[in-house]
C-alpha cells in the first residue's frame, strides 16, 4: 500500500532520530509517578512529577510551547521552555527533536513541576523529556476552523470499529463506554461473591452445543479425529456442577452462534448464567431485580437511564404479566388451550409470516415478538411460557401446558431469561426427543442434538434450582444509551475490510445516503442526491462495478443496496 506524504516524512524523522543517536522505540522501563487525574486532583504548585502519554498538540512560538498531553486518564497542558530543558549550549534537545522531529501521536516520557500559567490553567513546566514511542501514522484528529469549531472528526463507524485503537485515542468518550463495562462486571461479580456464589469456568470447545437452540460454529480436533462445536450456551454444564453439590455457580462466557450480525447481533457475544439451588423463578425475580438496581447505580450512580428517545428505570420493583396475558392484552387473542392450527390461523390473521415448519411454541413466540415485545419500555418480566418454548424448564406447578419461566423485557428487548429448571431426567429427554422431532421437521430454532451425558448426570438427582442467564452486551448498550451492539465490544466482527478504492463526488453522495440505511428506494434516494439522471446513472455504474453497492428488483420496485 502507498505511503501518503505525512506517512513518508514520519519514517524520514524515524532515520533522522535514529543518526542522532536516538532509539524511537527504547527497551528501558519508564519512571511515572503521576498522571494527569492525580495532577488536577491534587495539584501542588512547584511539585515534581514524572508522566507519560501520547503528544496530542502543541503551540510552538520560538523557543517556548505549550503543548497537550494525553495518558490514560485524560489530558494534561505540557510547558517546553527551551533554555529550561536545555541550559547549557547545547540546544538541540528542543531545537532539533521537540521541534522538528516530534510529531502529533508521539509517545514521550517528561519530568518537570506544577505550575498554573496566568489564566489559572495547571501545568506540567517541562525539565527533561525523552521519546519512547515514534507514531508513523497520523492519528485521524479533527480539524478545527478559526472560531475553534471540530469538523472532520473520525466519526464513521466502520472506520472507527475496524481501527477501534485509533477511536479510543482521539474519542475520549469511546472508552467511557468501556470503563463502564468494566464496571458493570464488577459490579456483578462482587454481588454474587457476597452472596456466597463461586465463579467457574466452564468448557468453550463441545462435543455438543447444547443449553440453547441455535447455529454453532463447528472445528475438527486432529487428535480426536473428532468434531467440536463452539460454545452457543454453557448451561448445561453449570447444571452440571449443581449436581456435583456446588449450592451456587455463575460465569461469564464467551458464546459463539454462527448467525446474522445486525446492531443487536455479533456472532461473539458475552453472558452470565447463574444457577443457584433450592430456589424458584420467583426467587430469581426478586434477585434479579436486586441485581440490576445495584448494577445500575454501580455504572451510573442511578437507577435511572436514557436509551434513545425512553428514560427508563433499573429501581425494584418491576412490572410482571405472564405471556398468555400479555398477548391477550396487545391482541386480545387468548392462547390458552390453542391447537397448532388455530395459533397458524391467528398468526395469518395478524398479518404474522410464519411457514410449516413452526411447531406451537414458534408459532406463540411469533405472536409475541410481534405484536406484544415493542410495548414493554420499562423492566417487565414476562411469565409462564408455554411448555413447547422451554425444553429445560420445569413445568408450572399449577398449569401442566406452561412452565416455570420468565424473560425481562426492557426497551422491547429480552435482557435476562430464567427458569425453574427441569430436574425430572424422565421429562427432560422427553422434551429434548421432541425437539430433535420439530428439529427434523425444519425448525431451525428447535435443538437437534441430545445430550446424554446431561441426562446421566440428571439421574444421579440435581435439586431444585433456578437459574438466570443475562446478555451482558445488551444490559451494557440500554445503561449507556447505545443502540448499536458493535459500539460496547472492542472489536466486533467485521465484514473483510476492502481495498481503498477512489470515488467520484458522485458515487460519494450516493455513499453518503448509504450511511443512513444499507437499502434505498432507488427513485427516492435519486432524487434525495440531487444528481440529474445523466450522473446518478454513471455514479451507479461506477459504484456496481467497484463492488460498493447494487440494484435489487423486488415486486415494490427497485431498490438501492449496499454491499
Amino acid at each position: 500500500m502507498a505511503l501518503s506524504e505525512q506517512e513518508i516524512v514520519r519514517r524520514q524523522k524515524l532515520e533522522q532520530l535514529r543518526s542522532l543517536g536516538i532509539n524511537p522505540y527504547p527497551a528501558n522501563e519508564v519512571f511515572v509517578d503521576s498522571n494527569s487525574k492525580k495532577i488536577k486532583s491534587n495539584f501542588e504548585e512547584g511539585k515534581k512529577v514524572s508522566l507519560a502519554g501520547r503528544l496530542m498538540s502543541r503551540r510552538i512560538q520560538g523557543k517556548a510551547s505549550f503543548a497537550e498531553l494525553q495518558d490514560s486518564e485524560g489530558k494534561i497542558q505540557v510547558y517546553f521552555n527551551r533554555d529550561e530543558i536545555c541550559p547549557g549550549e547545547d540546544k538541540s534537545l528542543y531545537n532539533d527533536v521537540y521541534k522538528k522531529l516530534l510529531d502529533i501521536g508521539d509517545f514521550i516520557h517528561l519530568e518537570g513541576e506544577l505550575f498554573k500559567t496566568q489564566v489559572g490553567e495547571m501545568t506540567v513546566k517541562v525539565k527533561d523529556f525523552k521519546l519512547i514511542s515514534k507514531a508513523l501514522k497520523p492519528l485521524p484528529l479533527p480539524k478545527k476552523d478559526k472560531e475553534g469549531n471540530e469538523y472532520d472528526g473520525f466519526t464513521d463507524p466502520e472506520q472507527r470499529y475496524r481501527q477501534r485503537y485509533a477511536d479510543l485515542a482521539v474519542n475520549p468518550n469511546v472508552k467511557d463506554i468501556f470503563m463502564k463495562r468494566t464496571k458493570l462486571f464488577s459490579a456483578m461479580r462482587n454481588f454474587f461473591n457476597e452472596k456466597g456464589y463461586m465463579e467457574v469456568e466452564t468448557p468453550v470447545l463441545q462435543p455438543i452445543p447444547g443449553g440453547a437452540a441455535a447455529k454453532p460454529f463447528i472445528t475438527h480436533h486432529n487428535a480426536l479425529d473428532i468434531p467440536l462445536y463452539l460454545r452457543i450456551a454453557n448451561e448445561l454444564y453449570l447444571k452440571r456442577l449443581i449436581v456435583g453439590g456446588f449450592d451456587g455457580v455463575y460465569e461469564f462466557s464467551k458464546n459463539f452462534r454462527n448467525e446474522g450480525m445486525d446492531r443487536t447481533h455479533n456472532p461473539e457475544f458475552t453472558a452470565m448464567e447463574i444457577y443457584v439451588a433450592y430456589k424458584d423463578y420467583n426467587w430469581m425475580m426478586k434477585f434479579t431485580e436486586e441485581l440490576l438496581e445495584n448494577c445500575a447505580i454501580a455504572v451510573n450512580g442511578t437507577t435511572k437511564a436514557t436509551f434513545k428517545e425512553h428514560n427508563i428505570d433499573f429501581k425494584a420493583p418491576y412490572k410482571r404479566i405472564s405471556m398468555t396475558d400479555a398477548i391477550k392484552e396487545f391482541t386480545e387473542f387468548d392462547i390458552t388451550g390453542k391447537s397448532e392450527d388455530a395459533l397458524r390461523q391467528a398468526c395469518l390473521e395478524m398479518d404474522i409470516e410464519v411457514d410449516d415448519t413452526m411447531g406451537k411454541g414458534k408459532l406463540i413466540d411469533e405472536i409475541f415478538g410481534e405484536k406484544c415485545e415493542p410495548n414493554f419500555i420499562q423492566p417487565t418480566f414476562i411469565t409462564d411460557y408455554p411448555k413447547e418454548m422451554s425444553p429445560l424448564c420445569k413445568t408450572h406447578r399449577e398449569n401442566p401446558e406452561l412452565t416455570e419461566r420468565f424473560e425481562l423485557m426492557v426497551c422491547g428487548k429480552e435482557i435476562a431469561n430464567a427458569y425453574s429448571e427441569l430436574n425430572d431426567p424422565i421429562d427432560q429427554r422427553e422434551r429434548f426427543e421432541e425437539q430433535l422431532k420439530l428439529s427434523k421437521k425444519g425448525d431451525e430454532e428447535a435443538t437437534e442434538f441430545i445430550d446424554y451425558d446431561f441426562l446421566r448426570a440428571l439421574e444421579y438427582g440435581m435439586p431444585p434450582t433456578s437459574g438466570l442467564g443475562i446478555g451482558m452486551d445488551r444490559l451494557i448498550m440500554f445503561l449507556t444509551n447505545n443502540p448499536s451492539i458493535q459500539e460496547v465490544l472492542f472489536f466486533p466482527q467485521m465484514k473483510p475490510e476492502r481495498k481503498k478504492v477512489e470515488l467520484s463526488g458522485e458515487e460519494k453522495a450516493i455513499m453518503e445516503l448509504l450511511k443512513t440505511s444499507d437499502v434505498l428506494e432507488l427513485n427516492g434516494a435519486k432524487t434525495q442526491s440531487g444528481l440529474s439522471n445523466k450522473k446518478w446513472d454513471k455514479a451507479l455504474k461506477g459504484l456496481r462495478a467497484k463492488e460498493l453497492a447494487t440494484v435489487d428488483k423486488t415486486e415494490d420496485g427497485l431498490f438501492v443496496k449496499k454491499i
